[in-house]
C-alpha cells in the first residue's frame, strides 16, 4: 500500500487524475489551513477554500466576518471524527469508499444533510431504496429507526425517516426482537401511523401487547415474564388459552412508561372480549373506554392500510413481507 502511494506521489503521476490528486490532501496537515475539531475531540485537517467551495454551510461558517473567519480551527459539536473523515472524502473527491452500514448510515446522512451535500444525500436515499427492494433477509430498519429518532430532527419532510417508518410499519411487530426497536422509536412509529391511511402490518391488539412487553422488558425481567404469561398472542387466543390473573411487579411503573404509547393505540380496533378479559384486568392502562370513541368497535383490527395478513376472528396468518434495510456495499459515488 505504501509503495503504491509513493509511486503515485511521483512527479510523473501527479496531474493525471484530479480526484486522486485531491485525495492526497485529505486530512493532510501539510496542505491544511484549518483544523476541524469534532465532538470526540479529535482533529481533522482541511482546506478552508475547498470546504467553502463545496458546501454553503461551510462557506457561511468560515467566511462570515466573525471570529471563525480568522481562526485556524472550527468546532463541530454534532459530528464525530469518523463521520467527518467520510464527509471530507466526499467534499474533496466527490465519492466515498467507506461502506454504508447500519452502524454509520444514519450519522453520514445527518452530516450530509447538515452540510447540504445534496448529491450525497440523494446517493444514500437511493442506496437504501435499492436495499429495501432486493434484500429480504436482513432487516435492520428497527435499529436504524431507533438511531434516527435519537439523532434527527423529527420532521415529516425527512425522506430517510419516512422510509424507515414505512419499512418498520410493514414489518409485523411480533417478529422484531426486543432490544432492536427502542421505546422512543416505537412511540414515533405509532404517532406517525395513528389514524392515518398508511400501510401497517400489525393488528392493534398485537401493537398493545408489543408495547406493554417492550416497556416491561426495560423495567425488569420478572415484570416481563409475568406480562408474557398474561398477554397471549392473537394466535394463542384463537386456541381459547386460559389466562390466570397474577400480580404484576412494578405495575405502576409499567403504567407510567406505557402511557406515552397507549395514547397512540386505537382500542376501537380490539375486540371487546379481549379488552375485558385480557387488557383491563392488568390495570396498566387508564380505563380503556376513555380511548374508545363512543365505545364503537371498528371492524378492521389493523390501523391504516392493513398489510400482508389474512384476517380471522382472533388470529392472523403472516403471508409474506419485505421490510429490510442493510447497506453493506462499498460505495463509489460520482460527483454531481
Amino acid at each position: 500500500m505504501e509503495r503504491a502511494k509513493l509511486e503515485y506521489n511521483s512527479e510523473e503521476n501527479r496531474g493525471k487524475s484530479l480526484k486522486q490528486d485531491l485525495g492526497l490532501i485529505i486530512n493532510n496537515p501539510r496542505y491544511s489551513d484549518i483544523k476541524i475539531i469534532c465532538n470526540d475531540k479529535k482533529e481533522i485537517y482541511s482546506s478552508r477554500a475547498i470546504l467553502a467551495a463545496r458546501s454553503e454551510v461551510f462557506d457561511g461558517l468560515l467566511y462570515n466576518g466573525m471570529k471563525e473567519s480568522y481562526e485556524n480551527q472550527i468546532y463541530l459539536p454534532t459530528v464525530n471524527s469518523t463521520i467527518m473523515k467520510i464527509i471530507s472524502e466526499y467534499i474533496y473527491t466527490g465519492s466515498i469508499k467507506e461502506p454504508l452500514t447500519k452502524d454509520n448510515i444514519v450519522e453520514i446522512f445527518n452530516a450530509a444533510d447538515y452540510f447540504q451535500l445534496l448529491p450525497l444525500v440523494d446517493f444514500i436515499i437511493e442506496t437504501v431504496k435499492d436495499e429495501l427492494k432486493v434484500n429480504y433477509r436482513n432487516n435492520y430498519s428497527p435499529e436504524l429507526l431507533s438511531k434516527a429518532v435519537d439523532t434527527m430532527i423529527l420532521s415529516e419532510d425527512n425522506i430517510l425517516l419516512n422510509m424507515l417508518i414505512k419499512a418498520v410499519s410493514t414489518t409485523p411487530l411480533n417478529t422484531i426482537e426486543f432490544g432492536r426497536l427502542s421505546i422512543k422509536a416505537l412511540q414515533y412509529l405509532l404517532s406517525c401511523t395513528h389514524k392515518k391511511q398508511k400501510p401497517f402490518a400489525t393488528p392493534e391488539y398485537e401493537v398493545f401487547r408489543y408495547s406493554a412487553l417492550l416497556v416491561s422488558k426495560e423495567i425488569s425481567n420478572n415484570t416481563y415474564k409475568t406480562l408474557m404469561e398474561l398477554l397471549p398472542t392473537l394466535k394463542e387466543l384463537e386456541k381459547s388459552i386460559k389466562v390466570n390473573n397474577k400480580w404484576i411487579t412494578n405495575r405502576q411503573k409499567v403504567a407510567k412508561e406505557l402511557a406515552a404509547l397507549v395514547k397512540f393505540i386505537d382500542f376501537r380496533r380490539i375486540k371487546e372480549q379481549i379488552i375485558t378479559d385480557i387488557i383491563e384486568p392488568l390495570e396498566i392502562t387508564p380505563t380503556v373506554s376513555i380511548y374508545r370513541s363512543y365505545n364503537s368497535y371498528c371492524n378492521n383490527d389493523t390501523r391504516g392500510i392493513p398489510q400482508l395478513y389474512n384476517f380471522k376472528r382472533y388470529s392472523y396468518e403472516i403471508r409474506s413481507w419485505s421490510a429490510c434495510i442493510f447497506v453493506n456495499a462499498s460505495s463509489e459515488l460520482s460527483d454531481q
